[in-house]
This record gives structure tokens, sequence and C-alpha cells, in this order.
């Protein structure tokens, strides 16, 4: 019995430690196999936006913040003029900013769209650009206006810029991106009412725009192509 102790623990020794050593690589082999499964096949790469040159207009800037304001209605066309002059004055007053340093875009898409074009354009078409302005009046005349009211002053707190207006905004380098689909939807209703011709009215439009702006192909894409060129975005009620 000492013999056959002598003679084969040894072996038996060696034959456990191989079994062990086998487990532990199977183990190791096996953990690495879930851990390989749990990744994905191929990690997801980061999204990078199509560039159209349609859209290169918005890098034509060399500001250090940009700044893009979506109005639907004509009211928020007004309040998008007073948030522009306050992101200039506090840019100004808290870091030492001038405008050249501020690229601000003003879009004016739906509603808001009336307000992208001159007095001229309004004196002329007032019925039609009130309507499609959501029957927006005068606050002074009760009536459509017959001037562009974003580019008059004097209404005070009648009306929500507040008496700042495109023009001034436009010095200082604000740009207004106007609503292409909703121009197109302007010229047919005044088409309808003067029976004259879609496209010669779109023309006449698009030659009378508030200075720095723009016909776009539709605002809503203007929204979208803004943010994916590094403007901090902001919808306006």
């Amino acid at each position: 019995m000492t013999h056959d102790r002598t003679v084969h623990a040894p072996a038996r020794r060696s034959f456990l430690s191989r079994l062990a050593a086998g487990a532990g690589a199977f183990g190791a082999a096996f953990a690495g196999a879930a851990t390989a499964s749990a990744q994905p096949a191929t990690a997801p790469g980061r999204f990078v936006p199509a560039r159209h040159a349609e859209d290169d207009w918005l890098d034509d800037t060399t500001a250090k913040h940009r700044f893009f304001y979506d109005t639907m209605t004509a009211e928020a066309g007004g309040q998008a003029l007073f948030f522009a002059r306050n992101f200039f004055v506090a840019n100004a007053s808290g870091y030492k900013l001038t405008d050249a340093d501020l690229a601000q875009v003003i879009c004016l898409r739906h509603a808001s769209a009336s307000f992208g074009f001159t007095d001229a354009m309004w004196a002329k078409y007032s019925d039609a650009l009130s309507a499609r302005a959501g029957n927006f009046l005068d606050p002074k005349t009760k009536q459509a206006p017959t001037v562009n009211v974003y580019q008059a002053s004097g209404y005070g707190e009648a009306l929500r810029n507040v008496n700042v207006t495109i023009d001034q905004m436009a010095k200082r380098g604000v740009r207004f991106a106007v609503c292409g689909l909703s121009t197109r939807a302007t010229a047919q209703l005044i088409a309808q009412k003067t029976g004259t011709d879609v496209d010669a009215v779109m023309k006449e439009l698009s030659a009378h725009l508030v200075p720095n702006a723009r016909i776009v192909p539709a605002g809503i894409v203007t929204v979208s192509r803004a943010q994916e060129r590094g403007y901090t975005f902001a919808y306006i009620d």
C-alpha cells in the first residue's frame, strides 16, 4: 500500500493539475467569448449631416456665436426682433462682444412670413398679406396694415417688438430667412384676388424683401439646416 501511494500519488497530482488548468483555460475562453458576443458587431458611427450648397449662406460668417430664431406667427416675428436686440445688448455688456461676434438669423415662416416683405408690398397687397399673417391688424388703425409694421417705429408696446425694427436689426447684421412655401401660398392668394399669374406675383414678392432677407426653400427645412451648421435654436411663441 505504501508502494502504491508512492508510485501513483504524483501521477494523480499531475492529472488533477492538468485538469484544473484545462478547466481554467476553458472558463477564460468561455468568458471571453461571452464578452465578445455582448459587443455589437460594428460600433455605430457618429452621424454627420450632408451639406448642400443652398445652405452655405449660413456659414457666411466669422462670428463666435450663432443663434437662430424660429417664428410662425405675426406676434412671434416681432418678439424675435426684441430678443435679437437683447442678445446684442447682453453679449456686449456681459462678455464684451461686438455685433460682428454674433450671427443671428430670424426665420419668418407660416404666418410670420408676411413680414419678410417691404412697405411697397404691404401697400399693394395689404389684404392678402394680412390674411396670411393670421388676419393680423394694425393696432393703430384696426385695419389690415398698409405698411410692414415691424419696419415702422412709434408703435411702442402695442407690438411685441417694442420699437425694435427690422431695419435696425438688419444694420447690426441680423439676417432673415423667409419661407419659400409660405411665399408661394401668399402669391397664390394674391393671384386669386387679382386675377394675375402666380409665378409673376412670386417673382415680385421675392424682389421686395426686407433688408438682409432671402427666400429659402422652406422655413422648416432651414430650421433643421441651421442646427446642423452650429446655430443654437430658439422657438419663439
